[in-house]
Order: C-alpha cells, then sequence, then structure tokens
C-alpha cells in the first residue's frame, strides 16, 4: 500500500498512468479506485513477466546508463521501448539514478516504465528539485501526504469491508474511546514475548495510555466513572491480548472506568500468499485506523498505514539494540503522522557526494525507530 500510494504521486508528477500487476495473494482486497477505468495490468501486457525484473536486469535504468544503452542527450525516438526503474531498498539506500534531476528528463522520454519498489518513498519525491513546486501545491501540509493518498486510492472490497463493519458496530462503535496496540515481531530481530509485553506495559503507564489498576473497587464518584475504554489489539499472538484482557478483568480501575479488550485474530504467522490472511490483515489496519490513540511496534510498515489513515501521530515502541534483548526506552511519540522511508536515497546528483537531506530540507526529518530512515513532518 506504501508504494502503491508512492507509485500513484510520482505518476501523477510525471504525467503518466498508473496500472497495478496484482499478484493472486492480493485480489480481492481494493474496489478500482478510478470510475469507468481499471488499474490492473492488461494480461497481454508486452514484457513477458515484469515481475522478474532486477537490480541486474539489463532493462534497468541503471543499468542501461552503465552499458551507454541510454544517454541523457539521446532522443526518445532513439530510446528502448521501455524502461525497468528498481526502486527497492539495496543495503538499506535507494538508488540516486531516480531523485536526481538530469535522470528525471531522461526518464521522462519512455512511454512505458516498469517499476517494482518495496518501499514509501515519496518523501524521495519531495527532494527531487524538479517536483518541489508541484508538491508544495498539492500538500501544504507535507504530513497529510500518504492520509490524502491512501483515503482516496484504497477503498476495501465488500467482503473486506463486510468484515470491518460487522466488528466495529459489535465491538467499537459504542465505546468512548478506543486505543489500539499493534505489535510486530520480525524474525531478523526476534525479541521474547515477556520482554516486548513489559516494553508494551512500560509504554502504557509512562504515557498513560489506559487506566491504572485499583485494590479495591471504586466510589463511582470520579468523571470517568463509568465510561467505556476499548483497547484494540493486532498481532499474530494472542498472548498481549490474554495478558491485558485479564489484567482489567480480575482488578478495577481507580477511576472507575470500564476497559474492554478485543482482538480480531491471531494467526500465529504472516502467510504471505493467503489471499484470506490477507484480507484480514486490512480490515485490521482500517480497525486500527478509527482509534483515538494508537501505539505501533517499530519498523512495522502495517502500523504506518494505520495511523497514517487515522490522522495520529502514534507512539512507536522501540526497537532494542542488535546486541540486546530489552529497550530501555519504552516508546516515544512520532513527530509525524507520515509513514517513514526507510531507505533513504544517497542524495548529491550533481555534487556526486552524499548529502543528509534531514540536515538541510526543512520538512524532513529522521524517523524515531529506524534513525538513519526519512519522514516528512511540518515544518
Amino acid at each position: 500500500m506504501l508504494t502503491i500510494a508512492s507509485t500513484f504521486l510520482y505518476a501523477l508528477l510525471t504525467d503518466r498512468v498508473l496500472l497495478m500487476h496484482v499478484a493472486p495473494e492480493q485480489e480481492g482486497l481494493f474496489c478500482e479506485p478510478f470510475p469507468g477505468s481499471s488499474w490492473v495490468l492488461p494480461g497481454d501486457f508486452p514484457h513477458n513477466n515484469p515481475q522478474k525484473l532486477h537490480v541486474g536486469a539489463p532493462e534497468s535504468y541503471v543499468n542501461m546508463l552503465k552499458n551507454n544503452v541510454i544517454r541523457n542527450d539521446v532522443p526518445a525516438s532513439s530510446l528502448p521501448p521501455y524502461v525497468y526503474l528498481h526502486v527497492e531498498q539495496s543495503r538499506l539506500k535507494l538508488s540516486d539514478n531516480v531523485f536526481c534531476d538530469e535522470d528525471q528528463v531522461t526518464l521522462s522520454k519512455f512511454n512505458w516504465m516498469i517499476l517494482k519498489s518495496d518501499s514509501y518513498f515519496a518523501p524521495a519525491l519531495f527532494l527531487t528539485p524538479m517536483f518541489e513546486n508541484e508538491l508544495a501545491m498539492m500538500f501544504p501540509q507535507k504530513e497529510a501526504v500518504f492520509h490524502h493518498l491512501g483515503r482516496y486510492l484504497f477503498h476495501p472490497t465488500n467482503r473486506v469491508w463486510g468484515i470491518i463493519r460487522r466488528y466495529y458496530e459489535a465491538y467499537l462503535a459504542r465505546v468512548d474511546e478506543k486505543i489500539g496496540f499493534q505489535i510486530r515481531i520480525f524474525p531478523e530481530k526476534p525479541i521474547k514475548f515477556e520482554n516486548m509485553y513489559d516494553q508494551l506495559i512500560r509504554c502504557i503507564r509512562e504515557q498513560q495510555l489506559l487506566p491504572e489498576l485499583g485494590t479495591a473497587e471504586p466510589t463511582n464518584t470520579t468523571a470517568d466513572a463509568g465510561k467505556v475504554k476499548a483497547v484494540l489489539i493486532a498481532s499474530l499472538y494472542s498472548g498481549y491480548y490474554d495478558k491485558i484482557r485479564a489484567m482489567y478483568y480480575e482488578s478495577p480501575t481507580k477511576t472507575g472506568e470500564i476497559v474492554a479488550v478485543y482482538q480480531p485474530s491471531h494467526e500465529e504467522q504472516q502467510q504471505y500468499t493467503s489471499n484470506e490472511h490477507n484480507q484480514k490483515a486490512l480490515a485490521e489496519i482500517y480497525l486500527l485506523s478509527y482509534c483515538d490513540k494508537i501505539t505501533m511496534s517499530a519498523w512495522s510498515t502495517f502500523g504506518y498505514v494505520a495511523y497514517s489513515f487515522a490522522g495520529v501521530k502514534p507512539w512507536i515502541l522501540i526497537r532494542p539494540d542488535w546486541d540486546k534483548e530489552r529497550s530501555e526506552v519504552a516508546c516515544v511519540r512520532s513527530t509525524s503522522v507520515e509513514p517513514c522511508l526507510h531507505s533513504p536515497p544517497i542524495l548529491g546528483c550533481k555534487a556526486k557526494k552524499e548529502v543528509d537531506v534531514a540536515a538541510v530540507k526543512p520538512y524532513v526529518r529522521h524517523c524515531e525507530d529506524v534513525g538513519f530512515g526519512l519522514k516528512l513532518f511540518d515544518s
């Protein structure tokens, strides 16, 4: 979703039409966003298998430049019929042969562009000089980029919307406040359940996200007595739900508030190729986006989409250092409602040297959870 929104923005800036290759596991997730037309790539597209293109492919823009297949001064009539643009992260950096003006001038000469990415590269478009003026007019509030693009582009199918609506009306519609917790454990940095749960509880207490527990039934004289807070937990695992639910089931709150805890699903492991699994995940992204407060795991693109849809600044559960099992800092508040670009481009263009754009652009900062990442915020 983050890549699609970025690509759509890029298409707008370069006067292109966006067509999507929809994999089988993505079918049935979204309605067509453009009335009277389809964004699905036709089955008879000239390239026999665009999915197999990779960073080393001879059709890639970078390799065409290296091999003198194209040059910046070559007319459009002499160029190959299409160009492959690889905007996936490599060593946690995006290619610098994308976000420089001279490269964009050359790329604009191709009628067909095949773009593959795994990143939210919209912030990098704001760093491309030739796009800056138009983007400033499109987004006076730079924190609203994905919020507006995502809400315009992504409309769940009736099946997915049915899951969202039924769950929301059954459990969340009539509460006084909704608090969402999204917990993601990454295989490259596994965290023990006990450590992650302890970190979540520390964050809850330090930021006062949920009412404190009492030792006796309250007298119901506080202003919040009787109010209901709903806690929505999005996680592959049920342990966080079980422990938080038990905590508020077994003990009253000091203020007399009622805390109800819910978890729509717990699949135990991510099933990348399962259409049903992806439908449930999309439904939970939307359910999280209806929460008044959101706490999410660092690095999680699932959480990024949810809080950006909501337009709220989340609390981010900081990932422990690589040589530690426990994070000393439980969580921090995000400075922006924008997602993080994990793999910023190596910028320098004419200077041909790496530049830290967060130090020179007033609307770009490094991310709270990914120190070398970039995110947009309202300066």
